[in-house]
């Protein structure tokens, strides 16, 4: 890695969970220098504006939880194992996402919902990306016999997400991890007795 490239990384890895708890509005370049001890020279020699940076943090922390999250369903083989360690995923890895912050796509979703549109088409992508992902699940496993046929995948895969979005943004506010781990149990039922053939 260059020193350029390594000084851009080290910036997102200082400055995401910054943004993840201030938001992209929140966040000014002077708490980005605070947070990475750099000078807004050294920060605008990497990133052409706070934009970038903003853009570059949000790949970065939602890449790495993406990457995270597809390890624990690649390593199940049918579909049904693949939802439920989804939910064992978040389940076992709230700790850490709350302390930074929260889910960093359910908090760029609320703010750039009249925030930034180029936030808000990013975000949009990760989600759609996610849902596509969930119905690849639900399609594989129906062709397999392993979900039930005739079901919709798209309804069940918006419902999932809900269901973890939701119960993230409910124990993150209420600073109690009971509202996710309630979701996170009716999924699990809804794909014992509703999914499973």
């Amino acid at each position: 890695m260059r020193k350029a490239e390594k000084t851009r990384q080290y910036i997102l890895e200082k400055t995401a969970p910054l943004f993840n708890k201030k938001g992209y509005e929140g966040t000014s370049l002077s708490d980005i220098t605070n947070a990475t001890g750099l000078t807004k020279g050294s920060i605008y020699g990497n990133f052409s504006s706070k934009d970038e940076v903003a853009l570059a943090v949000y790949e970065y922390s939602t890449g790495l939880l993406i990457d995270q999250l597809d390890r624990a369903i690649h390593e199940q083989s049918t579909a049904p194992e693949k939802l439920i360690a989804m939910t064992a995923f978040y389940r076992n890895h709230w700790p850490g996402v709350f302390r930074n912050g929260g889910c960093p796509m359910l908090n760029a979703a609320i703010e750039a919902d009249d925030g930034p549109p180029f936030l808000q088409i990013c975000v949009q992508d990760s989600f759609a990306n996610w849902e596509k992902k969930i119905i690849n699940i639900l399609e594989t496993g129906i062709k397999k016999g392993e979900i039930r046929q005739g079901i919709v995948a798209a309804d069940y895969a918006s419902t999932i997400i809900t269901q973890i979005e939701g119960g993230i943004m409910l124990s993150k506010i209420t600073e109690n991890a009971r509202h996710l781990t309630l979701a996170l149990d009716r999924l699990v039922k809804m794909i014992d007795s509703e999914l499973k053939p």
